[in-house]
């Protein structure tokens, strides 16, 4: 018996990495999945089409969660399919680093638009079809960063911070209506966003994790699966670290 059997899943940004990793996950574990894209039709269509020859069931949904008149469209456009959203992943991010003295006013808001305000009001548009079903599970997707902090990503790291507080508040709002929310935190991934960086920043970031490696997009989707499922059914409010042991 697959573990997400019946359940419909939103998992936003993912026509690649994580996000990617997460779709094709519970793709495996029964889920209908929506893999939501902005810009990019061919990748979101590549992963539908691994779910679906796989023996799931996928759709791509187009809509920037940047854009809040765009999320409740592709919601309504969900919602009149499908009925119900069991199962939402806030995973669509942006990074654009810079130095705190020097950064802009455009950047900043860019990424708390796309990563913070995104989230908050992708899920804001599932809460009365969850709390209607009485059932639903929100995972939002943060980062150690914010947690530790990094030089040179403020924007970044304030929008992951919030993301956690975000996600201990609907906990504490929605558990009446057995509605779940909890945060994963990625350390270090090996995603195309860490492939830009050079050789000698791998090695220093290395040196920073116990274990000695970096993580994979697979065993962070594990994380949410396990997070989306029964297994999980008693925890809410939890940041789930996968990081190897790099922030403890």
């Amino acid at each position: 018996m697959k573990r997400l059997a019946g359940e419909i899943a939103l998992v936003t940004g993912s026509s690649r990495g994580i996000g990617k990793a997460i779709a094709l996950a519970l793709g495996r574990e029964g889920a209908h999945v929506w893999v939501n894209y902005v810009s990019s039709p061919e990748r979101a269509q590549a992963v539908v089409d691994e779910i679906r020859n796989a023996g799931g069931q996928a759709t791509p949904i187009r809509f920037n969660v940047a854009v809040p008149e765009e999320i409740d469209l592709g919601i309504e456009t969900i919602l009149k399919e499908t009925k119900k959203i069991s199962i939402l992943v806030n995973n669509a991010g942006i990074t654009r680093d810079g130095l705190s003295a020097r950064y802009s006013v455009e950047d900043w808001d860019a990424v708390q638009d796309t990563n913070l305000r995104g989230a908050f009001l992708t899920t804001q548009a599932l809460l009365r079809p969850m709390m209607k079903e009485r059932k639903g599970a929100v995972i939002n997707i943060a980062s150690i960063v914010g947690i530790t902090g990094n030089a040179g990503q403020a924007a970044y790291c304030a929008a992951k911070a919030g993301m956690i507080g975000l996600t201990k508040s609907l906990a504490k709002e929605l558990s009446s209506r057995n509605i779940r929310v909890n945060a994963v935190a990625p350390g270090f991934i090996d995603t195309d966003m860490t492939h830009e960086l050079t050789p000698d920043q791998k090695e220093g970031i290395l040196k920073q994790i116990p274990l000695g490696r970096t993580g994979t997009a697979d065993e962070v989707a594990e994380a949410v699966v396990f997070l989306a499922s029964p297994a999980a059914n008693y925890i809410t409010g939890q940041t789930l670290v996968v990081d190897g042991g790099m922030a403890m």
